[in-house]
């Protein structure tokens, strides 16, 4: 979870009331953000990613604000219409949305600045997953030509001055010489052309996902106007990005001006800061919270939330993108009402607490595996498809992550990759590497609700110089034993392990996992000089057979 620093003055200023320090902390405690400190003029705060609309002085300082009683209800924003354009050209497929405004009557001062640049990065860091999904660009407007255009081009024929260097540049090198393109140049990976924004004039204004150019990109102490864009590859996302910058900006003072983003075939005025109507079902919010809160009590409740009230519905303000439900109004009513008055109740259903059976039984294998010198290693469930198929000389259907952050992106089908990796990383160290892992594994599956079954499942290898196929079963052959059974390796042919050398493991008629040598092509992929011996099994199964 992001953590940001505040500037304790400025946020007791917006916020429009001064608290003692012990206030403070339960206060800022309560209204469900994570105080980390509070330390001279600095407050540091744990920011949940489902608000967004938190990443600063002033949209804390305003959830605040209302939280405590100071300034309730709903903030109105007035956008005026500007009349002026972007133009997005159908070239930005790759990063095809956007979503900007102007802010006049701005005041900047190094504060403001380090308040601004802490917004945005936290803000692309969370909401724009990492500048994947959206990036945002902050310029002086004055310098802008209008219409702006919004277009991809061919990098090697672009030629701009990025924000902190001291000569101008290709377009092309900005990967390899600036740290932000460096940084996040994986997003880029496959694009033949990058978008790039350029005012009337032909001056390049910036190059997403990375960097303002610094003739037109660069706010100072004498930028008195602004225009903000957000790109990305989500409408819905972006719009919102830009209405939590346009919020901040009008509580620095500023006033919000409307820009028209015209599309090949429509247009949009943005930002939109209209509050969104939601139905109040409060026989739903009494339930889930066992309360008995009349509508009035509700309203008022949610007034301290930053909400605004109609007659049977709620105003949920543009820059909350975390309201989706009913649960979700039920969480704020809760945080107003304050979790501390809740009374203490003791459930009325008796229930004794005890260790899933399953659990038992694994915390079993674990010790008989310790006991004949295998060292346990814990790994993440996410790895990636190269480690999962390609590097196994597989090609099993895999489990993507819709909105992955990074190149660890697929739900693991299988512990052997993980445990492959362990060993990679660890050649280093001395020999003989005998480990072994117990955890999930995931497969599609349309029966589940989720579409996806989940599996616990064992994972021995060892390796070392002298490993083989007989060191690692006797290892088997005393685990199926203490657990009370007998087994058989019938010989089969797997793509990842010798041909003769590999063999399932079936006990009481139940195939439960298989055992083998690795293929020298799987080693040379992962880069093992030692011969590895390894096996799997379904640690479930194997339960239900023992049960």
């Amino acid at each position: 979870m992001p953590t940001i620093t505040l500037n304790k003055t400025v946020f007791e200023r917006l916020v429009g009331k001064k608290l003692s320090l012990e206030q403070l902390k339960n206060r800022i405690s309560m209204l469900g953000t994570g105080l980390e400190k509070i330390e001279d003029n600095e407050i540091q705060v744990e920011i949940f990613p489902n608000r967004p609309d938190l990443l600063s002085e002033q949209g804390l300082a305003r959830a605040f604000s209302s939280f405590i009683g100071v300034k309730k209800g709903l903030r109105k924003y007035e956008v005026k219409k500007s009349g002026l354009k972007v133009v997005v050209d159908s070239s930005v497929s790759m990063r095809p949305y956007t979503a900007c405004a102007i802010v006049k009557k701005l005041s900047f001062n190094d504060e403001k600045i380090r308040e601004i640049m802490q917004a945005q990065e936290k803000l692309a860091t969370t909401h724009g997953r990492n500048r994947k999904k959206s990036a945002y660009g902050i310029y002086p407007a004055k310098e802008i030509v209008f219409p702006i255009h919004y277009i991809a081009k061919d990098a090697a024929k672009v030629y701009f001055r990025p924000l902190g260097f001291d000569r101008e540049i290709s377009a092309a090198q900005v990967e390899e010489l600036h740290p932000k393109g460096k940084e996040y140049k994986d997003i880029a990976k496959g694009w033949s052309k990058y978008p790039f924004f350029r005012d009337n004039s032909g001056k390049i204004m910036s190059m997403l996902p990375y960097i303002n150019s610094h003739d037109m990109g660069k706010v100072d102490e004498g930028t008195k106007e602004v225009f903000i864009e957000c790109t990305g590859t989500d409408l819905q996302n972006v719009l919102v990005a830009l209405n939590i910058f346009a919020a901040m900006f009008a509580d620095m003072g500023g006033d919000i001006y409307s820009v028209d983003v015209v599309y090949h075939n429509k247009t949009i005025t943005t930002p939109n800061l209209t509050p969104r109507k939601m139905k109040l079902d409060l026989k739903y919010i009494n339930q889930r919270l066992g309360l008995n809160l009349k509508d009035k009590e509700a309203k008022e409740l949610l007034g301290r939330m930053g909400y605004g009230a109609g007659k049977s519905e709620v105003l949920v303000p543009a820059y909350r993108v975390d309201v989706l439900h009913q649960v979700d109004l039920a969480e704020d009513i809760a945080i107003a009402y304050g979790y501390e008055h809740f009374p203490e109740i003791i459930p009325k259903v008796a229930t004794v607490g005890e260790e899933l059976p399953l659990e038992k039984f694994m915390v079993k294998i674990r010790e008989i595996l310790i006991g004949v010198g295998l060292i346990e290693v814990k790994n993440y469930h996410l790895i990636t498809a190269l480690e999962l198929n390609e590097k196994m000389n597989l090609k099993e259907k895999l489990i993507p992550l819709k909105n992955a952050l990074g190149d660890y992106n697929h739900l693991r089908n299988a512990i052997i990759p993980s445990l492959l990796k362990t060993l990679m990383e660890n050649q280093h160290n001395e020999y003989p590497q005998n480990i072994f892992e117990m955890g999930r594994t995931f497969f599609l599956d349309e029966r589940e609700e989720t579409g996806v079954k989940e599996i616990e499942k064992l994972a021995m290898a060892v390796c070392h110089e002298k490993a083989d196929f007989t060191e690692l079963k006797q290892m088997l052959d005393l685990l199926i034993s203490t657990l009370g059974w007998e087994y058989k390796v019938k010989e089969c042919v797997l793509p990842s392990y010798i041909p003769g050398r590999v063999g399932k493991i079936v006990c009481q008629g139940v195939e439960i996992g298989c055992i083998g040598e690795l293929h020298p092509q799987v080693l040379e992929n992962w880069n093992l000089m030692m011969p590895t011996i390894v096996l799997e099994l379904d640690v479930e199964k194997l339960f239900r057979l023992v049960k």
